[in-house]
């Protein structure tokens, strides 16, 4: 009789990952992940003390799979940051479980919009759109969150609705966003 396949904790972070990509952030449990794994909740529950732990862990993953989603810039939208507004947008849709537990998790209790703007991951993206716009930082931080919450929003009503995906007025809408908070930081 060959030996049990040995549980890791990656393997109950991928799970864990899993799960919430297709049921949701409710649905891990240590019982959840450990029948996934064909094992007991002995070895989920070695690695990580409480299902939070887990759930940290999953958010940096879910983190980071987002972050690699949003920047494929694969589709072109004729500017990098439209690009990005709408890899975000599909995210939502397509993703509608990662896109909930990263946003409306209540994960990013106590931040300011001030404080994601001076996130360290969105540096490279900013100075990108500081480059193409040809403006200061504080100008392309304004243009960033403006169309930032434009298009969350848009998202936020794909994630938690079935509605229909129409993508030409939803890039029409946001290029007038997009070039209107131009217009306005540089007192056009």
């Amino acid at each position: 009789m060959p030996p049990k396949a040995k549980i890791t904790k990656e393997m109950i972070v991928d799970t864990a990952f899993s799960i919430v990509q297709k049921e949701g952030v409710d649905k891990v449990t240590a019982r959840s992940i450990s029948e996934q794994l064909k094992c007991s909740t002995q070895p989920v529950l070695y690695y990580f003390a409480t299902i939070e732990a887990i759930k940290k862990e999953v958010y940096a993953k879910a983190d980071e799979y987002h972050a690699n989603y949003i920047m494929n810039m694969e589709n072109d939208y004729g500017n990098p940051m439209l690009t990005i507004g709408m890899n975000y947008i599909k995210f939502a849709i397509e993703e509608r479980n990662l896109f909930r537990f990263l946003f409306q998790s209540n994960e990013l209790s106590g931040v300011g919009m001030l404080d994601l703007l001076e996130a360290e991951e969105l540096l490279p993206m900013l100075t990108v759109l500081q480059k193409e716009l040809d403006m200061s930082m504080e100008d392309t931080k304004e243009v960033f969150s403006t169309l930032f919450i434009f298009v969350h929003g848009y998202a936020s009503l794909y994630a938690n609705n079935t509605m229909v995906y129409d993508e030409p007025n939803i890039m029409k809408a946001l290029e007038r966003i997009f070039y209107g908070a131009v217009c306005a930081a540089k007192g056009e």
